[in-house]
């Protein structure tokens, strides 16, 4: 591990400090192994109370019911409480909700790796008291952080190959990082779809990512995609939909006001950290040796600004923008009304066709090119 790097402060521990002590439950998403433990136990100081309980458990699991009475021997006068991968729990949404009914002076933080199951429990019985955040691989502001503007060139760079797990980050070799990449794709993705019995055959699912790794950056069609793995239409759509949830993709649908010449019913779907993808395509050599440098690119940006914006009150609209024609850009953000439209290339273009035509639509918005040296120089300021 890189003896330089220790704990690397996230952006979202400012704003998760300005919510304890609000008697409401903090609820934390995030794939594994992003860092939800690490950042809920940072909230804290040394000298304070805090009661860590892992509800992978099977032992943790017999002992927090939602009972009053059980619960309250349990947390006893820790005023911090931290039920990690609270999905696991039987009836998560009463327990919390009893928790922070009978002993609202503490501050209570429920972690979860998926939203399939956690966030569909924790519904109705939390309604109005808890606040759900949402936490991701590493940002460029986290790292810019950690490192001295000197490296930074040389970190976007192996975070272009090797992604932004926290972990991954602070590893010295390529050796390491290609084998913790690899655990953590084979042990950790599937973890909890399959621990909840979601799917029959975890293969089709990895058959399924393959699949969107190789298609980067492309528009995808469920129907194709239903013939490249052997399964039918739903069963995919479920599968993403699973995949979504459990924070490992996303997708991107077309941005429309019902023009005809606009193209908004297929979708592009993007990996949220591109060393998963990478992995999965067993594929980490350096840009300039690769042929789908622009894509990867292009995903690590569009990934990078709906990290930044997922936790913000008012959330913004994503979406890319392609016609008939062929035009297209790589990804539009509306927000009050103010169209941006966005190019991710990796070298700087001459011209973007793309911009003309979308700007003859909607006049009133703005576009930018995002390449790889101007965003150097933006993390360098």
């Amino acid at each position: 591990m890189n003896p330089n790097i220790t704990y690397i402060k996230r952006d979202l521990e400012v704003t998760l400090k300005k919510y304890l002590n609000k008697h409401k439950v903090i609820v934390l998403y995030g794939a594994r192994q992003v860092g939800k433990t690490t950042l809920a136990k940072n909230l804290f100081s040394k000298r304070d109370s805090v009661l860590y309980l892992s509800c992978e458990q099977s032992r943790i699991q017999e002992q927090i019911t939602p009972d009053a009475l059980a619960l309250g021997k349990i947390v006893g006068d820790y005023k911090n409480v931290i039920l990690d991968e609270a999905q696991y729990l039987n009836n998560p949404g009463l327990i919390l909700k009893i928790l922070i009914d009978t002993f609202p002076e503490k501050n209570i933080i429920a972690s979860g790796s998926s939203s399939f199951d956690l966030a569909h429990k924790l519904t109705e019985p939390l309604t109005g008291r808890h606040y759900k955040f949402l936490l991701f691989p590493l940002l460029l502001s986290e790292i810019r952080h950690v490192v001295p503007p000197t490296d930074i060139q040389f970190h976007l760079e192996q975070s272009l190959i090797f992604g932004t797990y926290p972990e991954v980050f602070k590893l010295k070799t390529n050796e390491e990082k290609i084998l913790h990449l690899q655990t953590l794709t084979d042990s950790y993705l599937y973890k909890d779809i399959l621990a909840f019995n979601l799917v029959k055959n975890s293969q089709k699912v990895k058959e399924l990512l393959i699949a969107l790794a190789l298609q980067l950056g492309s528009e995808v069609s469920y129907s194709e995609l239903a013939n490249t793995v052997g399964v039918d239409r739903k069963t995919i759509e479920y599968y993403l939909d699973l995949l979504e949830k459990s924070f490992v993709i996303f997708r991107l649908y077309g941005f429309s006001r019902n023009l005809r010449s606009e193209i908004n019913r297929k979708v592009k779907i993007y990996f949220y950290d591109i060393g998963i993808r990478n992995t999965l395509i067993n594929n980490f050599n350096a840009l300039s040796l690769r042929n789908d440098g622009g894509a990867i690119f292009e995903n690590f940006m569009v990934a990078e600004m709906i990290k930044k914006d997922a936790n913000k009150p008012q959330k913004t609209n994503f979406y890319f923008w392609r016609t008939y024609e062929q035009k297209e850009i790589d990804l539009i953000m509306e927000k009050n009304g103010i169209i941006t439209a966005y190019e991710m290339k990796l070298h700087k273009p001459k011209k973007i066709s793309g911009f003309a035509a979308f700007q003859k639509l909607y006049p009133k918005s703005t576009t930018k090119i995002i390449t790889f040296d101007s965003l150097l120089d933006d993390i360098k300021k």
